[in-house]
């Protein structure tokens, strides 16, 4: 490219937020060379590409996921730069020129923003939030839903113990040393962050759950027999009738391994929701993991904490890791971003070219900036 031809060009940064289901990529990174798999990346800078950029868009992504790992909402950076005498686009035209372009039916622009030159798509989020969501009730995967699979974890369990749950939950929020959840290969230079929100709570009932098969089938041999599975001092939990809450210290837990899930056996979802700044390669995943053998009784909330002050990834316990396909990225954050969308250093960018009229909105100025 001759220099002529980017001389009086306008360049503009961009925010944009998008969200994809993360069952066909090799994660969100773009993945370079002759590879067949490809990452989400790749295939927002091919829809980039009927933008015309003068220089070729390049997206940089806030929060790198896994391959199987899901967004509710990513975002990510990037410049384009128009030729002289063309004005920039507005944050609604670039939004639909992407999606127009985007060859994969699992990924969608949702929202695009001006922001000035150095603004930075990971550096400048202010939080992150990751959803996992976990479903008890169904013994075995082709009981799920064909509609939930990929999207959640399918645990081999009637119920787990939401109280003891949150009580190792509680061990993790606050600024630590999280090395013992971090997987290897992980690029940052300090294992130290600061867990905001750690959460563990129902989730809403799937709408891919017919009546009939709101309960699951009896299980084999059970011969429909009745015995009680729970614990002396104890009594069915109200709101979980396959746990049973203790009379004198009102503690939860799952009934014992003689429980017949055909009587009383439910699918149920389970969201559990973690908040920082950032996070450490795979520990979200990997706090999911060791809070879900809490809930199943194989660790209790005390050995979290001892997990936690250990520092060591190689732990005995240390090596689960949740599923990818469990996981969403929720939301990424940005301190006063309306307000630095409209600030002055992105009018003073608009202003490097010759004088620019509005942006072009209407239905035919979309489809003159589109490549054929």
């Amino acid at each position: 490219m001759g220099s002529g031809l980017a001389a009086g060009s306008v360049r503009s940064r961009y925010l944009v937020y998008f969200q994809y289901l993360g069952t066909d990529f090799n994660g969100v990174a773009a993945v370079r060379g002759a590879q067949r798999a490809a990452g989400v990346q790749n295939y927002l800078e091919e829809a980039a590409e009927g933008l015309k950029s003068v220089v070729p868009v390049k997206f940089t992504i806030s929060s790198r996921t896994d391959a199987g790992v899901h967004a509710l909402s990513n975002a990510a950076h990037l410049d384009v730069q128009r030729r002289s005498g063309q004005p920039p686009f507005s944050p609604e035209v670039l939004t639909q020129a992407l999606n127009t372009h985007l060859r994969h039916p699992a990924i969608r622009v949702l929202k695009a923003f001006r922001v000035p030159s150095d603004f930075h798509a990971r550096y400048s989020a202010t939080s992150r939030t990751y959803l996992y969501r976990l479903a008890t009730g169904c013994p075995q995967y082709d009981q799920l839903p064909v509609f939930e699979r990929n999207r959640c974890w399918a645990l081999q369990a009637d119920c787990l113990d939401v109280a003891a749950m949150q009580e190792a939950a509680h061990h993790l929020l606050g600024t630590h040393d999280f090395s013992a959840f971090q997987s290897t290969g992980s690029p940052s230079s300090s294992s130290v962050r600061t867990l905001r929100r750690a959460s563990v709570s129902p989730g809403p009932a799937s709408p891919f759950v017919l009546p009939q098969e709101s309960s699951c089938p009896p299980a084999v041999g059970s011969g429909g027999r009745r015995e009680r599975p729970f614990p002396e001092g104890s009594q069915p939990c109200p709101e979980l009738p396959t746990c049973w809450t203790d009379l004198g210290s009102h503690r939860k837990g799952p009934v014992g391994p003689w429980f017949r899930p055909s009587l009383t056996g439910r699918l149920r979802f389970w969201n559990l929701e973690f908040e920082s700044q950032s996070f450490l390669y795979r520990q979200v995943r990997r706090m999911t993991a060791i809070l879900v053998a809490v809930g199943l009784g194989t660790l209790t909330p005390t050995q979290v904490k001892m997990i936690l002050e250990s520092r060591d990834p190689l732990g005995r316990h240390q090596t689960r890791v949740a599923p990818a396909h469990g996981l969403f990225l929720k939301s990424v954050l940005y301190r006063d971003l309306e307000d630095l969308a409209g600030s002055p250093a992105c009018a003073q960018q608009e202003c490097q070219g010759p004088p620019a009229r509005a942006a072009p909105g209407r239905p035919e100025d979309f489809r003159a900036c589109l490549a054929p």
